[in-house]
């Protein structure tokens, strides 16, 4: 199966996410594929618009059961290379000069936070789910957070990024993270009004407005605080807590920290 399929019509390209079986969770190769998907429409001329979406009931659901099961056993040296290949990828769609909307139909969870969040503009499904779900396993959203702060904002991120509770697509709407929320039977009509009104603009001017509200808005997202994010993680998958975190997830099982 293709990890991404891409489409581009009337200067709009639709990278869609195609594991539904597993709710179209990361592994390498969706990893790589978005990376390359995003890189190369970037610097497509004919492409105007990029939207986000994905087959299946779920949008995102984080990483990969057996992507988590290869890095439970993984070194610290081998957790930081891991993770930087998705925090560039992250990074990729963050910084593709064209502007990208994500079409979120179905439930996001832990990494998929990341991408809608990395995307300039998302509309949601009313019946979608959000959940920075990674303190449960004993791990952070370190590589996503730079983006998911930014779009939900500090205050909410304290609230869901400790409690790993799951919030409501109407509690996205409020605090910012995503911009519409629409029933099923007028999502597309919706994406459909945002990108006719990118494609309509001036290319040039919709490049350079990008670019100057990610120069404008806070820090900047780079190098120094990229490798923050990855060695963050990487530390934190290789603790003693982090091990236990994910094992207690595969082996479904209460981990240690739950148990008496």
């Amino acid at each position: 199966m293709t990890e991404v399929k891409l489409h581009i019509e009337a200067h709009v390209a639709t990278v869609t996410l195609n594991r539904p079986e597993v709710r179209n969770a990361f592994n390498d190769a969706s990893i790589s594929a978005l990376t390359d998907a995003f890189t190369a429409l970037g610097a497509n001329d004919a492409v105007r618009a990029i939207v986000l979406a994905a087959e299946g009931v779920g949008f995102c659901a984080g990483a990969d059961l057996n992507w988590m099961r290869r890095m439970a056993a993984y070194s610290r040296d081998e957790n930081l290379a891991d993770a930087a290949k998705l925090a560039e990828m992250l990074r990729v769609v963050y910084t593709c000069p064209k502007p990208t909307v994500a079409r979120v139909q179905g439930d996001v969870f832990a990494g998929g936070m990341g991408l809608v969040a990395a995307c300039d503009m998302a509309v949601s499904v009313d019946t979608a789910s959000y959940c920075l779900s990674e303190v449960r396993l004993g791990l952070i959203p370190a590589t996503i957070g730079p983006y998911v702060v930014r779009a939900m904002g500090p205050r909410a991120a304290h609230r869901y990024a400790l409690t790993a509770e799951r919030f409501s697509a109407a509690e996205a709407l409020r605090i910012g993270f995503v911009h519409e929320v629409v029933a099923a039977d007028a999502l597309d009509a919706k994406v459909a009004e945002l990108t006719g009104a990118l494609v309509n603009a001036g290319p040039a001017a919709v490049r350079a407005s990008k670019r100057l509200v990610q120069d404008v808005a806070e820090r900047e997202i780079d190098a120094a605080l990229i490798a923050r994010t990855v060695q963050g993680i990487a530390d934190i998958r290789a603790s003693d807590e982090g091990r236990e975190g994910i094992q207690a997830f595969l082996q479904k099982r209460k981990p240690a920290w739950l148990a008496g």
